[in-house]
């Protein structure tokens, strides 16, 4: 009996210690409880990667060829990027319409924002909107004003409207002449650049005189309307000086219907290698001379991908090359250009 009671005691010695120890371990159990929060709070430091992105391209219009070029050019260099999806919209050369567009791509939370747009001014509080709400923005061929924006990417316009001036002048020789100047869309920055680069371009000659100038809003059919009142009130014009290739078209037109078209010589700027394009219009004998004007779509969207899938810094500015053509380098200009 004495020895139950002892093994008893010892039991009882043994239980005690053992719960001694599970509650010595117990204080331990913080650390197991503690290590699933380390692995999910590595989980959260390191984010998926995204594996699409949304591009909202809103173009000024779709009225002018280049703009349907540009739009074109855009979608071909998206589908080397499966990762992009690109969804458009056309402001109809309506500011108010594209600040509505910018808005809802804003709204939409786009990747990127790719913009042309229709005014540099009216423009610029909603491009800015953009690019606080953290949205990249990539303006393309027009400005606005400031410096809120990813990068810029153009022609130079005012190099162009220097070039064409330049060609007047020597076209014209000593003798000089007078041009008409058919201008693009009053408040763009294009039409602006170009105009001061052909005033600078024609000082080398004092007798080349422009002796009208007025807007025909980049379109061929304006234009048209615009020629027929410059050839009423101008007996003597020597070159039209288009600032884009639909304007000089336009204006080509009228003079042919006012059977004066053999009186004058008709440049442009553009160069687009399409069948209604500019260097098109040199190897059939309408235009004198063109000033490419590439569309920069392909880089918008090359420079998208930099920044969105590789992660890289985008250059502030990219400016793009231009190319004089005549008639005695068209047809070729027109292979390199991709012209079919």
């Amino acid at each position: 009996m004495r020895k139950k009671r002892i093994i008893s005691i010892m039991a009882l010695v043994l239980t005690m210690s053992m719960a001694l120890l599970a509650g010595c371990s117990g204080s331990g159990s913080t650390t197991t409880s503690e290590t699933p929060k380390q692995e999910t709070n590595t989980k959260e430091a390191t984010p998926t990667k995204k594996t699409s992105f949304l591009i909202g391209m809103s173009q000024a219009n779709i009225g002018e060829p280049w703009r349907v070029a540009m739009n074109d050019q855009i979608a071909a260099a998206a589908k080397n990027h499966p990762e992009f999806e690109v969804v458009y919209a056309d402001a109809s050369q309506d500011n108010s319409k594209q600040i509505a567009d910018v808005e809802n791509f804003i709204q939409q939370k786009v990747d990127i924002l790719i913009i042309s747009p229709n005014e540099a001014k009216p423009l610029t509080a909603i491009v800015k909107k953009a690019y606080d709400a953290g949205i990249p923005v990539i303006c393309l061929d027009r400005r606005v004003e400031g410096d809120a924006y990813t990068q810029f990417i153009g022609a130079d316009n005012v190099l162009i409207g220097t070039k064409m001036g330049e060609w007047v002048a020597s076209t014209l020789g000593e003798k000089g002449g007078n041009v008409v100047e058919v201008k693009g869309l009053e408040g763009t920055s294009g039409q602006k650049e170009r105009h001061d680069g052909f005033m600078e371009g024609i000082k080398s000659n004092p007798n080349v005189k422009v002796i009208a100038s007025q807007n025909a809003d980049w379109l061929r059919d304006k234009a048209i309307t615009v020629m027929e009142a410059m050839l009423q009130a101008n007996k003597q014009i020597d070159i039209v000086f288009g600032q884009n290739d639909p304007m000089a078209e336009g204006a080509y037109i009228a003079a042919k219907n006012a059977g004066r078209e053999q009186e004058m010589k008709f440049i442009g700027a553009d160069g687009l290698p399409t069948p209604d394009g500019g260097i098109k219009s040199i190897m059939d004998g309408r235009l004198s001379a063109t000033w490419v004007y590439p569309t920069g779509g392909s880089e918008a969207i090359e420079n998208a991908y930099k920044l969105l899938v590789k992660g890289e810094k985008l250059e502030k500015e990219v400016t793009l090359g231009t190319m004089e053509i005549t008639a005695k380098n068209a047809a070729d200009a027109y292979k390199q250009y991709g012209g079919k």
